[in-house]
């Protein structure tokens, strides 16, 4: 089911005598979602992805524009009606039901022309606790199962109607990480088997380019960027995009241009094409750091993190804006834990600058231009 947002926009009421403005949770937001794809809304708290979520189910009522589902305009259409399967943070689940009544409890409710037999209602169910693998577990209440177990159990629930449109609210925030990890996988496993278009709302960035197909990068209810997770994070459009996705984060560096040569400090460390004399913000990712004893940019360091197959290289620099300067290199290096500094080459495709002001990218720069030393 292709899933349209036109100008979707959600204004919520001033509180208070502090707050006389309206808060824009959504604004403008226009999207369109392919059929059968799995998007992740992606941001920091109050962003407004879940709201946005709220809006396609039907929750909310949008302050301005439409939300289509095909072509048919569901924008004022209960949530009952609209078809879609909802999955909260919380699980929901009724304590004092067995695992089969709860993933039962949605059929039940089926009136007139959609309600089916008890047969048909336990084959369904049986058929969604196969698909997500509980179907040993139907006769237990949610209280004896683990958080995963009650969380397949919730997405059970909503697979089980086979809605037109899969809504997730942060299915994964209670588990911890070997059971996320577990569960996400699974998560993407169902939505390829069903064919149904998902959407995923997380704060968590590595959640969402690890299954999405697309995803949504929001800051206060504005879109930031969309497109393919590998792709967002290779060419963010501006400063924020760049700092959310990645982990570690972004080293971002207060750097100049002159002359078609990058400074970071006092360190002239890669050589850029068209862009004018200005200073910039210099993001560069972890990886993007080569170790070279006459490399252009030269950190204090601070310590060696060994993690297994990488290397984390601690170290500082004046002109940085993180806490700590975080290079990652393979474990094939050797780094001299006795000596004060460390010397790195810079990976033109692994740079990125950003005007100071307003944030946005600077385009046609050192990504386009070569490293000024070659180990």
């Amino acid at each position: 089911m292709e899933v349209t947002l036109q100008n979707l926009t959600k204004k919520f009421p001033a509180r208070g005598r502090k707050n006389r403005e309206d808060v824009i949770a959504v604004n403008d937001f226009s999207y369109k979602i392919p059929d059968g794809k799995l998007i992740g809304l992606l941001g920091p708290s109050g962003c407004g992805k879940s709201t946005t979520l709220n809006l396609i189910s039907g929750l909310l009522k949008p302050t301005g524009g439409r939300i289509l589902f095909g072509e048919d305009d569901v924008t004022g259409l209960p949530p009952e009606n609209r078809g879609i399967g909802l999955v909260f943070q919380n699980y929901a689940l009724y304590p004092h039901l067995t695992v089969r009544q709860n993933i039962l409890f949605p059929l039940q409710n089926l009136k007139g022309k959609d309600k089916l037999s008890r047969a048909a209602m336990l084959e369904k169910a049986d058929e969604a606790a196969r698909l997500v693998q509980i179907d040993e577990l139907m006769d237990r209440k949610p209280g004896e199962l683990s958080g995963g177990q009650q969380q397949r159990v919730a997405i059970a629930r909503a697979l089980v109607k086979m809605p037109r449109v899969l809504l997730l609210d942060e299915p994964l925030s209670n588990l911890d990480a070997r059971l996320r990890l577990q569960t996400r996988e699974e998560i993407r496993r169902i939505q390829r088997e069903t064919g149904i278009t998902t959407i995923f709302v997380t704060h968590d960035q590595e959640e969402a380019m690890s299954i999405s197909d697309e995803i949504v990068v929001m800051k206060e209810g504005v879109v930031q960027q969309i497109g393919r997770p590998q792709e967002v994070y290779d060419n963010p459009v501006n400063l924020f995009v760049a700092k959310f996705l990645g982990t570690p984060p972004i080293n971002v560096f207060d750097g100049e241009i002159r002359d078609g040569r990058l400074y970071i400090g006092k360190d002239e460390v890669l050589s850029v094409k068209g862009v004018s004399d200005q200073t910039v913000y210099a993001g560069v990712r972890p990886e993007g750091f080569v170790l070279h004893k006459d490399g252009p940019l030269c950190c204090a360091l601070s310590g060696v993190e060994v993690m297994g197959r990488d290397i984390s290289v601690v170290s500082r620099h004046e002109a940085s804006l993180n806490p700590a300067v975080r290079a990652i290199i393979g474990t094939e290096n050797s780094v001299d834990t006795g000596s004060a500094l460390v010397r790195f080459a810079l990976k033109p495709g692994k740079v990125f600058l950003f005007n100071k002001e307003t944030g946005e990218r600077v385009r046609g720069q050192a990504n386009e231009g070569e490293e000024l030393l070659r180990p």
